[in-house]
């Protein structure tokens, strides 16, 4: 029978997906505070700077880190990344990956070009990230893939957004029911409208308005609040499995 796995992030080696800024940034700061050691991803060359900034941020404490770029929607790109992490450290025990986009957008003027970006950016790249990391983790490994409380609501416009966030969760339940035996956690989290910079483009005043208004306090999720389950599903709540967390302040529930 497996044993329980190592709650402690030192020394353990992480990937991070879209980790060049909000959500990504933080989790591969805070891991590489605690002596874990990061794969920083970036997607394009316009994000190099701030993946190189969260990489230095990282070496100057008891972690190390090295930034990546990919375009995840590529499958050669996404074995690359992997074969780099395991390259520069030999081993791979967690793969967290935040990497999306949104879209905002009725339904009925939806292009075919819009819509398979959205596909290929949220559920092609989830998925082939969660394939290689699940072939080259180590036995006692975590996979969190960081989707949407969109899931949960009953609302327009953000069809193909939650649409393609979708099948993630159909991704997680299969294959963390095949790693039994192998003590590999897969599980999503869902959180509500985060106060980042990937949020605002896609509302007006009235939206952020009634985003906040939906959730406790007034408040839009904050990448802080997010995190320490990120943490948590890492070392002490390694249980929960093929799960999705809503964390949200009540913005949505299910």
């Amino acid at each position: 029978m497996a044993s329980t796995p190592d709650k402690t992030l030192n020394g353990k080696v992480a990937f991070v997906g879209g980790a060049s800024r909000n959500l990504g940034g933080l989790i591969s700061t805070t891991l590489g505070a605690e002596g874990a050691l990061v794969a920083v991803h970036y997607n394009s060359e316009s994000s190099r700077a701030k993946a190189e900034d969260v990489v230095a941020q990282i070496n100057k404490g008891p972690g190390e880190a090295f930034a990546v770029q990919a375009d995840l929607t590529k499958v050669a790109e996404v074995e690359r990344v992997f074969e780099e992490v395991l390259d520069r450290f030999g081993k791979l025990d967690y793969s967290i990956n935040t990497a999306g986009m949104v879209l905002k957008k009725p339904l009925t003027e939806i292009t075919e070009e819009e819509y398979d970006r959205m596909f290929a950016v949220n559920s092609k790249a989830a998925f082939f990230v969660m394939r290689e990391a699940a072939r080259r983790m180590d036995d006692g490994g975590k996979i969190i893939t960081i989707v949407t409380s969109l899931l949960a609501a009953y609302t327009g416009l953000y069809s193909v957004y939650a649409g393609s966030k979708a099948p993630v969760e159909h991704f997680t339940r299969a294959l963390s029911k095949e790693l039994f035996g192998r003590n590999i956690s897969v599980n999503n989290i869902a959180p509500g409208p985060m106060d980042t910079s990937f949020f605002y483009p896609a509302e007006d005043d009235d939206s952020v308005a009634y985003h906040k208004s939906s959730a406790m306090n007034g408040e839009l999720t904050k990448i802080d609040d997010i995190v320490p389950w990120v943490r948590h599903l890492l070392t002490d709540g390694w249980w929960a499995n093929g799960q999705t967390l809503f964390l949200n302040g009540g913005y949505t529930t299910r």
